[in-house]
């Protein structure tokens, strides 16, 4: 599967592949009946997805067996697993969003930004980062802006 056509994957199928990933990593194998309990679905929801999966070339799954996924499709939960750990780590990092509500947004947001928006968010936190190391915390400093200015102070102030 290119690059081009791992795009197309819906969100959902996207949410199990990275599912998978992650189960797949605390042993060689995840199981429907754990991708189901981790995305809060049905098993015959996880089935018809698996299929999908596996006639895209994605993952391979034996009935009753567990679910491993292809190169590509390592490749493809990899990078949905990287957007995801970018958005929340912005999120929490550099807005202060609390880590549940970061994971919530980061969850919906990495199926609709693309590669240029990821890389160059990455790339801020780099600079964010660069900055913390000469003695500049750019985000400590906004979440003492946000500590201290109240909604109403802010629009008193008017547009920027």
């Amino acid at each position: 599967m290119s690059p081009e056509e791992s795009r197309k994957l819906s969100a959902s199928l996207e949410d199990y592949l990275e599912a998978i990933l992650h189960l797949a990593a605390e042993s060689d194998c995840a199981r429907s009946k754990d991708v189901a309990e981790l995305l809060g679905v049905a098993r015959s929801s996880v089935a018809g997805a698996l299929q999908l999966l596996c006639e895209k070339g994605l993952a391979r799954h034996e009935p009753y067996g567990g679910i491993t996924l292809t190169r590509q499709g390592r490749t493809a939960a990899e990078e949905v697993a990287r957007k995801h750990d970018i958005l929340t780590s912005f999120f929490v990092t550099v807005l202060g969003v609390e880590e549940n509500a970061a994971e919530r947004a980061a969850c919906q947001a990495e199926h609709t930004l693309g590669a240029e928006v990821i890389g160059q968010l990455l790339r801020f936190m780099d600079y964010l980062a660069a900055g913390s190391e000469n003695g500049h915390d750019i985000p400590a400093g906004f979440r003492r802006f946000c500590a201290g200015s109240s909604p109403r102070s802010r629009e008193r102030a008017g547009p920027e």
